[in-house]
């Protein structure tokens, strides 16, 4: 489907945009947030991949950064410095909310929609009080195996999570993720030992995210 179309469920647009360059997604996002505070959009739910990119929201410190000079673009999100690349899936959920100050009430409806995910893959998954995102905690040592970072605007959300489906996990070695150096960084094929595709998960993270936008959405 292209970047331009989408698909209506629950009130809310499906775009599935395939491999699409941050920069592109990011005017993408800022275009269609502009369409739904306006009210000329519906409320939009981007789903794709990207190329191999440094994101850093405004938190992050210098030290945190590459050490080698690999480019970062620096976002208005919230929270830390990220990858994104392919066999990551990536949401970006553009809807109004019911409650535009309830950000965290948001976060943690998308954070639990993914643990759902994880679980019916058979992944125990969990969220972290302290940390964002949704972790794996066990005799191994913590792990994130999907990141959020969120902006508000004018009530609508913009940006959104990353799920490691099957991703280069050593991309992560050239900076310190989301900002934290006590915990590692895995993914679903990592945890399950096995190949897993990103058209294997999509279906159900597109159900699970949908039904959770659905209790917090105008």
């Amino acid at each position: 489907m292209s970047t331009a179309a989408g698909l209506l469920v629950d009130q809310t647009v499906v775009n599935h945009a395939g491999i699409l360059d941050y920069q592109v997604a990011w005017q993408l996002q800022r275009e269609t947030l502009d369409g739904v505070v306006a009210g000329t959009t519906p409320n939009t739910l981007i789903l794709l991949q990207h190329p191999s990119v440094y994101t850093a929201g405004r938190m992050t410190k210098l030290d945190e950064r590459p050490v080698d000079g690999t480019p970062v673009i620096d976002v208005d999100r919230g929270g830390k410095i990220t990858w994104h690349g392919l066999g990551q899936l990536v949401g970006y959920p553009i809807v109004k909310l019911k409650n535009r100050n309830d950000v965290v009430g948001f976060v943690r409806e998308v954070e639990t929609a993914l643990i759902d995910v994880c679980l019916q893959f058979g992944i125990v998954a969990e969220r972290y009080c302290e940390r964002s995102g949704v972790w794996i905690r066990d005799e191994k040592g913590d792990r994130k195996i999907a990141a959020i970072g969120m902006r508000v605007a004018k009530g609508v959300t913009m940006h959104g999570f990353a799920l490691n489906v099957n991703p280069d996990l050593t991309a992560y070695e050239k900076i310190v993720p989301c900002g934290i150096s006590d915990a590692d960084v895995t993914s679903m094929q990592q945890e399950l030992g096995r190949d897993i595709s990103i058209d294997e998960v999509l279906p159900l993270v597109e159900e699970k995210i949908l039904a959770a936008l659905t209790k917090v959405i105008s």
